[in-house]
């Protein structure tokens, strides 16, 4: 028994020393993360500019506008802001300007005592605030900010993921009033572009804001960055530049996203290495199917709450067979199923109920249905003869039963 027990595990340490001893085609695999910031932000330089000029009345003790950024998923938002901050960092030391800023992801911490708890502990690190009340958190950010006399920027990222949304922004904003030195500025970014059109009038008319909108990326300027990417990423002549141009085509497809060429080009070079290649098209083809069910769950996760309940209706719905199906008697493959618009609106309403959540009018729920063909999930058309009325069709751009997981997993 020992003698096997011996040889399990020097058959594992052997495992270890092949794969150590291997030669990689990898120099630094971090480079192709998303949550890596270059140095140069390829095509984003008029965003970058326009940023600075934002905030550089804080440098010189001025309150900078509230901005609120606005583009689809993988455009290059956080990484422009987060790129700006060093920069502003880097400021704030040479003009010895009295600033500070607080970078917070919205999705982990998405109340409004989740935000503000991590405000006060950026402000008195070390200290331990659990537990207390918001207005207790509240009361000691401004305490801090005016004995300080400080400019402190709060960076909202996925701002529209925080549930008590407005009564968070209605209580920073209104912060400048109440303290006597210093200011509070909000950064938002968001993926949604109606984000703002949804706040109570009451927060809305104390934001103030400018606002800023990522264009998608083209398959050119993909191309472009994911060349930058790979010379950093892998030992030269072990990815085929063909390889980048279809990773950057396949991304400009799915609406323009740096995000998916770089995960595509991550797990085409994963896919390379493991059988001891360079990266080549077919290891980007064969990465495509892994990589869009990843992209589809993080989709899904950045949906607020009734979006989120109409993309399962129409999943549903579809994983069922729909009316127009039924009418037209046209056979469709499960995931391909059209769908009337007026439908989807009643399976959201019967889901609102069975969730105990309040249904939002129809106005807002074609609202919804334009998000969620922005983010690429649906296809929206209208319909033509042979259908009475005109009305809108719905296709789910993705496999419904992933779908339904996916917000199933979203809402636990």
């Amino acid at each position: 028994m020992k003698y096997h027990i011996n040889k399990y595990i020097g058959d594992m340490m052997d495992i270890f020393d092949r794969e150590m001893a291997r030669s990689s085609i990898f120099l630094d695999r971090n480079v192709l993360s998303p949550h890596y910031i270059p140095d140069h932000l390829p095509f984003r330089e008029k965003e970058i500019e326009k940023i600075m000029k934002v905030l550089a009345p804080a440098l010189r003790k001025k309150r900078p506008s509230n901005l609120f950024i606005y583009g689809k998923t993988g455009t290059g938002k956080t990484a422009t802001v987060k790129h700006v901050m060093e920069k502003f960092d880097q400021a704030k030391e040479k003009y010895n300007s009295p600033v500070d800023h607080i970078y917070i992801n919205c999705r982990t911490h998405n109340r409004k005592y989740q935000v503000l708890l991590k405000m006060v502990e950026s402000l008195y690190p070390g200290e331990n605030f659990m537990g207390f009340a918001s207005t207790h958190l509240y009361d000691r950010i401004l305490e801090n900010i005016s004995s300080k006399d400080i400019v402190f920027i709060t960076v909202l990222d996925e701002v529209d993921q925080v549930k008590d949304i407005d009564d968070l922004l209605y209580m920073l904003t209104r912060a400048n009033d109440h303290i006597e030195k210093g200011h509070i500025s909000i950064i938002g970014i968001s993926n949604n572009v109606t984000f703002l059109e949804k706040l109570d009038p009451r927060s809305k008319s104390t934001l103030m804001q400018e606002e800023m909108v990522f264009a998608p990326y083209n398959a050119i300027q993909l191309k472009a960055i994911l060349a930058e990417r790979a010379k950093l990423a892998f030992r030269e002549g072990m990815c085929d530049d063909s390889a980048l141009e279809l990773a950057a085509a396949y991304a400009a497809q799915e609406s323009g996203d740096a995000r998916y060429a770089l995960k595509l080009l991550l797990k085409a070079g994963e896919i390379a290495d493991e059988s001891g290649e360079k990266v080549t098209d077919k290891h980007v083809k064969l990465a495509r199917s892994a990589v869009e069910e990843d992209i589809v769950v993080d989709l899904i996760e950045t949906l607020p709450e009734h979006p989120a309940i109409v993309l399962y209706s129409i999943a549903e719905l579809s994983k069922e067979g729909g009316r127009y199906a039924k009418l037209t008697g046209i056979s469709r493959e499960v995931g391909d199923k059209v769908l009337f618009s007026g439908e989807v609106y009643e399976r959201y309403e019967t889901l609102c109920t069975k969730w105990n959540k309040k249904p939002r009018s129809a106005r807002w729920y074609r609202e919804y249905l334009k998000e969620l063909e922005m983010m690429g999930l649906i296809t929206i058309t209208m319909s033509g003869k042979g259908i009475r009325g005109n009305t809108q069709l719905i296709r789910l751009a993705y496999n419904p039963e992933k779908v339904i997981a996916a917000v199933e997993k979203k809402f636990e």
